[in-house]
């Protein structure tokens, strides 16, 4: 039974995944099979804090963020959680070794959300950490198979997207707004 669990939590996420993204929904069905549910399970964990942080507004925003917090490393820690969305993203952040610093630093950027609304450059790389490399740097861990060497020779590869994007002619117009 605990298949049809697993497999009904990593559906939740699936179907976030669907109705959130139909660009990164559809991008993720050019990966191999075995490699869609935990993207999906990340994606599915990543848009629920930013929904709390960005949508809930007639809601203690601070203390959902905090319980969310809260779940998900319990949900880590114990390996099953009744939150489907956190279930299928614990199965994901266990079965790949996914780094707690990196789930740290996602909810640092989360917290932030929450209270500033400027940022000096050294905020703003802060931030783009948190709430996007970070992402990608999973996504990376599964991308690479558990393989730590291969994705130690990815990483730098994948971190200079933030370079990229901060150097950009996007960032020069909108950083008095980040």
């Amino acid at each position: 039974m605990m298949h049809l669990f697993h497999k009904t939590s990593e559906g939740c996420s699936k179907l976030t995944t669907s109705l959130y993204s139909t660009s990164f929904s559809s991008a993720i069905k050019l990966l191999h099979k075995s490699l869609r549910s935990p993207i999906c399970n990340i994606y599915g964990f990543v848009r629920f804090a930013d929904e709390i942080v960005d949508t809930f507004h007639e809601h203690k925003k601070e203390d959902l963020l905090h319980e969310f917090k809260t779940e998900t490393y319990l949900a880590i820690q114990r390996k099953i959680s009744l939150n489907p969305i956190l279930h299928s993203f614990q199965l994901t952040v266990n079965q790949y070794k996914i780094d707690k610093n990196l789930i740290d630093a996602f909810f640092k950027s989360m917290e932030f959300d929450l209270n500033k609304s400027t940022y000096d450059e050294d905020g703003y790389k802060e931030y783009i950490y948190g709430s996007a490399e970070v992402v990608g740097l999973m996504c990376l861990l599964i991308f690479c198979e558990g393989d730590k060497k291969l994705y130690q020779h990815l990483k730098p590869g994948a971190q200079a997207f933030r370079c990229c994007f901060s150097k950009s002619k996007f960032f020069e117009r909108y950083k008095s707004r980040l």
